[in-house]
């Protein structure tokens, strides 16, 4: 007998194995003469060479289906023990055929890009190392790059995917939530959260952020990192200082995709700070291998009135920069200052300066007296 061993990575076992290991008895059942163990994220395989070859690709077409659709069920299996090889193959073309499909959500759904720069930014992130994506709210920067970066995951690209956000507080403050210091970041990382929640199932998930193949964390924690073999994701990058963006840069890894996301119209930073964000687009804009998104509001794919909203704000925000600049310079008032002034050399010694106005007479001193 012939023995081989497949190892399942990045696989929850409860979504692959079944239920009391159900898919791989089904599995087993269906090859009498043969032997399939599972222990842990092992699957052993016993018999003669032609059915351990066959067996494998049934087994590979279920990991392949798997990393698709996030779930193996009874009648999967059925499916693809009925199947022969030419149908297999036909099915795993079907499943990957689509050119424009990033990747297929938790319970089945498409996730694709729905304008043109949507797939601008999908093509820039195919071509390049770094990327910076930059649109007004509602757009899908950062479900397309969560969507891009859970591609990576699957297509074993990279290793890990790694996300990040600045914690700028926006009109409320942090020492008031409740909680610890996690309970009171994870409200601004939960944009995140939805996304991954869309395009991988739950218990994968949570095995995904348990093993630290997925990381959400602020861009606090990334200092004195090397982000590599990862696909790495800032968003909200307009809430960066310079010197925290140069620190995220700078931790790229020699294998690393990294995208970085903003929005001008949204900086929370104080007033007299600058954004990290506009500043690196001057200083970068001539490197080579560095790709650069604009998205409009021609992108917006939430409710139709955010466009709307959106275009009505870029209105608003433009009147008031050409009131601005069309306002008249006010000539400079001469300076008063409120000290006693200095002695006028024309003056009297003798004069008061309650006597500021009249004509400086001599005084008799006598008469004062």
């Amino acid at each position: 007998m012939v023995e081989k061993i497949i190892t399942l990575e990045n696989v929850s076992l409860v979504d692959f194995l079944g239920p009391d290991n159900q898919n791989i008895r089904q599995l087993a059942a269906a090859f009498p003469g043969s032997k399939i163990i599972s222990r842990g994220n092992e699957i052993k395989i016993q018999g003669q060479t032609p059915v351990i070859a066959r067996i494998n690709e049934i087994l590979s077409s279920l990991i392949e289906h798997y990393h698709q659709f996030g779930q193996i069920t009874d009648k999967t299996v059925a499916q693809y023990l009925s199947s022969s090889d030419e149908e297999q193959e036909e099915r795993q073309i079907a499943m990957t055929s689509p050119a424009d499909v990033i990747v297929f959500g938790a319970k089945g759904g498409v996730i694709k890009a729905k304008t043109p720069n949507q797939q601008r930014l999908v093509d820039a992130v195919m071509k390049n190392d770094l990327v910076f994506a930059l649109g007004p709210a509602g757009t899908g920067k950062t479900y397309i790059s969560v969507a891009l970066a859970v591609r990576a995951l699957k297509n074993k690209e990279v290793k890990k995917i790694i996300i990040s956000r600045p914690v700028v507080e926006a009109g409320e403050s942090l020492g008031f939530l409740p909680g610890d210091m996690k309970e009171k970041v994870d409200p601004y990382l939960r944009p995140i959260y939805d996304a991954l929640e869309d395009m991988i199932p739950a218990e994968k998930l949570k095995f995904y952020q348990e093993n630290k193949i997925i990381e959400i964390a602020p861009l606090a924690y990334m200092r004195g990192r090397t982000l590599n073999n990862a696909f790495v994701l800032l968003d909200e990058a307009q809430n960066t200082t310079p010197s925290q963006l140069k620190m995220f840069l700078t931790r790229m890894g020699p294998m690393a995709k990294v995208m970085v996301n903003g929005d001008r119209s949204q900086i929370d930073l104080p007033t007299k700070q600058k954004s990290g964000l506009m500043q690196a687009l001057d200083i970068l804009k001539d490197v080579r291998g560095i790709g650069f998104v604009e998205m409009t509001a021609d992108d917006v794919v939430r409710h139709r009135l955010v466009k709307e909203i959106v275009v009505a704000y870029d209105r608003h925000d433009a009147n008031e920069q050409r009131d601005q600049a069309n306002r008249p310079v006010r000539e400079a008032r001469p300076y008063r200052s409120n000290t006693t002034p200095a002695p006028d050399p024309a003056r009297h010694p003798d004069a008061r300066p309650e006597d500021d106005g009249m004509t400086n007479l001599p005084v008799n001193r006598e008469q004062q007296l």
